[in-house]
């Protein structure tokens, strides 16, 4: 019955989000909508403001664990906690669990923006904390929010999409020259040819090929991030003072 219940309401979500998608609507559903989207964006931010510096790990959900790319991405999940950051994921299975795995075994903070779905995703396991995010354009920001670099592993449309999205915002320096490593060179090679095949037709600047690092090496994508995230923004590991009169409490790790 309660399962039937969650189906339910993340049915509801999908459906606000899609007729929301659909055109105008009445001034008062629309005013109505954007105060739910405000409510869930002041959530999260009360949640997730905490976490200390991050690191976004994107991938495909569908990746079990005997995949050879889920268990690269527990190596990297492994390593970023290892550098003190947190890992953030979409907080479900495939790369997203595998990331966060590596982070929780390994004494790192864990976290995940999960979306509300009718089908496929709930929270994974290896979590300390987080949030589960109805709307998708409000969980797309929230993974970039709080990150200093982006680590792209082999995945679908939507992992496409979020690279593009930290691409475009990097590109029209809407956030800071955070690195975006692409993880998976066998797997990414006709995506990263043809980023060069835009440079080459002008369709980009040759500058921006520079915004991605190739890799299929966990130790190379530390060096990088130690050069172009740690030393860059000058990051330490720093306490941020909580306010008992929000009702604020320090992550822990469980």
């Amino acid at each position: 019955m309660q399962e039937e219940s969650k189906r339910n309401l993340s049915s509801f979500y999908l459906s606000e989000e899609r007729d929301f998608l659909d055109g105008p609507r009445s001034r008062l559903k629309e005013l109505w909508f954007t105060v739910k989207v405000q409510y869930h964006f002041i959530r999260a931010f009360r949640k997730l403001h905490f976490i200390g510096p991050c690191v976004t790990v994107f991938g495909s959900a569908r990746f079990d664990e005997e995949n050879v790319n889920y268990k690269k991405a527990e190596e990297v999940g492994k390593v970023l906690s290892k550098m003190g950051f947190a890992v953030m994921t979409g907080g479900g299975p495939g790369i997203m669990e595998a990331a966060n795995k590596g982070a929780y075994l390994n004494n790192g903070y864990s976290v995940g923006c999960n979306i509300i779905l009718p089908f496929e995703q709930k929270p994974n396991p290896y979590l300390h904390k987080w949030i589960n995010i109805p709307y998708f354009f409000v969980r797309k920001f929230l993974l970039l929010k709080y990150s200093y670099a982006f680590v792209v592993m082999p995945g679908g449309i939507g992992t496409l999409d979020e690279l593009f999205e930290a691409l475009t915002l990097i590109q029209t320096k809407m956030i800071h020259h955070f690195p975006v490593v692409l993880f998976g060179k066998e797997y990414h090679k006709e995506l990263y040819d043809h980023i060069k095949i835009m440079s080459e037709s002008e369709s980009i600047s040759k500058d921006d090929t520079n915004l991605l690092f190739l890799t299929d090496s966990v130790d190379e994508m530390e060096e990088h991030l130690k050069e172009h995230a740690v030393k860059r923004f000058g990051l330490i590991e720093k306490k941020m003072e909580t306010k008992w009169w929000f009702g604020e409490t320090r992550p822990k790790r469980t």
